[in-house]
């Protein structure tokens, strides 16, 4: 089993800074690419950043120069840092990754529960 938890959620305000993580755990052989998406109230969800094994990103426009993705292979860890946060920036997020088990000559992709973010005076 695999499972993927986010965390560093909170209420911050505008300008201010989170570090979202997403930790994969269980039976990993390896980690392909992993995403951020975001979702916010009556809002579809949408991308917000990827980066593949390699370390190779790319950010949604609406967040480039201010958020930056990166990832600890040794921790089977991603993180999401986030700057110069913005109420249109409130949402739900959610990280997902494509995952192979040590059993399976296939990669799956696995989604998180979400941390909710709140940027608000």
């Amino acid at each position: 089993q695999v499972q993927l938890v986010e965390s560093g959620g909170g209420l911050v305000q505008p300008g201010g800074s989170l570090r979202l993580s997403c930790a994969a755990s269980g039976s990993i052989f390896s980690i392909s690419l992993v995403a951020w998406y975001r979702q916010a109230p009556e809002k579809q969800r949408e991308l917000v950043a990827t980066i593949t094994s390699g370390g190779s990103t790319n950010y949604a426009d609406s967040v480039k120069g201010r958020f930056t993705i990166s990832r600890d292979n040794a921790k089977n860890t991603a993180y999401l840092q986030m700057n110069s946060l913005k109420p249109m920036d409130t949402a739900v997020y959610y990280c997902n990754a494509d995952i192979r088990s040590p059993a399976s000559s296939m990669y799956r992709r696995y989604w998180g529960q979400g941390t909710q973010v709140t940027v608000s005076p």
